[in-house]
């Protein structure tokens, strides 16, 4: 720890309003992930102006402070300066830390349960729809053994929700899984399932119990795995290590599981059908009027969010009264940024503006928007808000209608199927009025940005990237007193500007010129010849200063530190020595993706500062050690 070091954690500490307001904190690759009790207490203004301070990113309920490679040393500074632990390295046993807004406290925790289960809840949903459409067309018959097993693959997800619920839960709350899972299994337990569909009276010791419906339900079991957290926790506390292991599992499910079908059960049912209630109520006043709101601002709660607060509500919808009417809406903001992104893409002429806009048209169709719009609409404010407009538009019109959906399915043109049924013909049409009323709208109105005129790598007389070899990274040019430096790609895939990335730290600039690669393939190889400065503990990101001094960092994904090196294989330490296309990494892409990550991956020179420019590539895809970038001296 030198005392450049020590100086930045004290003025970092100083910045977030003293150790006394610092909840927790721990470091990622690039930046300190700070939890404050009270954020108002934080001089960002003051950070943002201390020297070795890159940037400051408030997301995700978190006050991040980035500060570069050296983050781990300035991190052990500020830990050997202060009482504060590595919040990575403590357990807190079910108990919730976080101090902030209740608001950003129950965002989060929804967000942590929902979001690993969003893959196979709208993977189901469509098939579920599907299933539907080839009934309503007569391709299978309901009494043949092929709906019974299509029916069953589609419904199962939603059938026993609790016990996929339990799991995320669990996780979030810090108990044991399996113990949460016998819970859940306890709510969709066949003979008690058979019990509430008789109407059998039941008691416990004597206890009238009131039996509801457990399957596809979702506040009763995470209400039952919270409890858990903390009576686990009491157990544990006193019982001997040595029947720990089979005392408190069994203590606490003879304390969890009665309690749940006598309080937490039917509560947590009462609220399930409140919600849904008040939003049908809503809905019934105007479903116009729901259709605006919900179109009109759901791109901007997901942009801070909040979106995740409306989940519970879908899933209680379908579970209560066998459908929801907010998924259908919600398809028109989704593809009203599709089809702005698309009005770009047909009047952009700047070559980069066309091939980001093109490839984030295609992802919108398929529901994943945040390309485009940080890349993008967002960036440029008038085509996200003539999408929100567009979107409102379209949400009005499925809203009119009464379009539902039967299943729940992440809206994008997949999700089609889960609308079969009532108003399926208005939701149609409200999808395609959004997409092309925004695309419209862009093409006159959207006013493409200055083009870069910074000069272009060499490339070949038939317009390919001149070949790079190894040896030749570092060289003079023969009629030019400039040095360069040429990285080659570290991995294949798409190219996309840094812009686009939906970290501020990084689409800024803030930590240096680059370029984003969205990889398709996990394998990762090293960009140039040099030392491996930094390999962080999860291996999510790598550093390497080259032979000719470029200091480059990449960074796979955004927020995958918080995966804690799951599906990440690393194959190089600090101070190995490596060659251009030396292989430092494997990364299983598609878990990675499927854990809810985007894995777009910056390579970044941190010390552009040094250089004159750093150019980038004019291609759209690259291969493993094609031409990527040039560090121009």
């Amino acid at each position: 720890m030198n005392a450049k070091d020590q100086e930045i954690a004290k003025k970092v500490i100083e910045g977030v309003g003293g150790e006394d307001n610092v909840s927790s904190v721990f470091h990622c690759a690039t930046r300190l992930r700070f939890k404050l009790k009270d954020t108002a207490k934080a001089d960002k203004e003051g950070l943002n102006n201390t020297p070795g301070v890159v940037t400051v990113v408030e997301s995700g309920g978190q006050f991040q402070v980035v500060i570069g490679n050296n983050v781990p040393e300035v991190f052990k500074s500020m830990m050997s300066q202060t009482r504060l632990k590595d919040a990575e390295s403590t357990d807190g046993g079910g108990q919730d830390e976080e101090k902030g807004s209740w608001l950003n406290r129950a965002v989060d925790m929804i967000s942590s349960i929902f979001s690993p289960l969003l893959g196979a809840l709208a993977g189901a949903g469509v098939l579920k729809g599907l299933v539907a459409l080839f009934l309503v067309m007569g391709w299978i018959q309901e009494e043949s053994g092929s709906y019974l097993i299509l029916n069953a693959a589609s419904d199962s997800v939603f059938t026993f929700l609790p016990i996929f619920l339990a799991i995320t839960s669990s996780r979030r709350f810090k108990t044991n899984t399996f113990v949460s899972v016998a819970i859940a299994g306890a709510l969709v337990y066949p003979a008690i399932a058979a019990a509430q569909e008789a109407g059998t009276a039941l008691n416990f010791f004597g206890i009238p119990i009131v039996l509801v419906t457990y399957t596809s339900t979702v506040i009763p079991v995470i209400l039952a795995v919270w409890v858990q957290s903390y009576v686990e926790k009491f157990f544990a506390s006193f019982v001997h290590q040595s029947v720990k292991n089979i005392l408190v599992p069994m203590l606490t499910l003879l304390v969890v599981v009665p309690l749940t079908f006598l309080a937490f059960g039917p509560v947590g049912n009462i609220i399930s059908e409140g919600l849904a209630s008040g939003y049908t109520w809503l809905y019934n006043l105007s479903p116009i009027v729901a259709g605006l709101i919900a179109g009109g601002f759901w791109q901007v709660f997901v942009i801070f969010g909040v979106h995740w607060g409306f989940v519970p509500i879908m899933l209680s919808n379908l579970g209560t009264i066998g459908y929801d009417t907010m998924l259908p809406m919600l398809a028109a903001p989704v593809l009203a940024q599709a089809g702005a992104l698309f009005g770009i893409f047909l009047k952009a002429k700047d070559r980069d503006l066309k091939a980001l806009s093109g490839s984030s048209t295609l992802a919108g169709i398929f529901g994943i928007t945040e390309p485009g719009i940080y890349g993008i609409t967002l960036k440029y404010k008038k085509p996200f808000i003539l999408a929100c407009i567009s979107g409102a538009i379209g949400a009005a019109i499925i809203g009119a209608g009464g379009g539902r959906a039967i299943s729940f399915a992440l809206p994008s043109v997949l999700a089609i199927p889960a609308y079969v049924g009532t108003g399926f013909a208005t939701t149609v049409i409200g999808i395609f009025v959004a997409f092309a009323l925004a695309a419209l709208l862009n093409l006159f109105l959207f006013k493409e940005p200055a083009a870069d005129t910074a000069p272009v790598p060499a490339r070949t007389k038939d317009g390919e990237p001149a070949a790079i070899r190894p040896e030749e990274a570092v060289s003079d040019s023969s009629d030019s007193l400039l040095k360069k430096e040429v990285i080659v790609s570290p991995l294949e895939g798409t190219i996309q500007p840094l812009s686009s990335i939906p970290d501020p730290a990084f689409s800024s600039g803030a930590m240096g010129q680059g370029i984003v690669i969205d990889p398709s393939s996990g394998r990762l190889t090293s960009p140039a010849a040099g030392t491996v400065t930094t390999v962080f503990p999860t291996g999510h990101a790598i550093g390497i200063t080259t032979d000719g001094g470029a200091q480059l960092l990449i960074h796979v994904g955004v927020n995958t530190v918080r995966l804690k090196g799951q599906f990440f294989d690393k194959k190089v330490k600090e101070g190995d020595r490596v060659e251009a296309g030396q292989l430092l990494l494997e990364f299983d892409l598609e878990q990675i993706k499927a854990a809810g990550y985007v894995t777009a991956t910056p390579v970044i020179v941190t010390n552009s500062a040094d250089y004159l420019d750093v150019l980038k590539t004019t291609e759209t895809s690259v291969q493993g050690g094609d031409y990527l970038l040039t560090a121009v001296v």
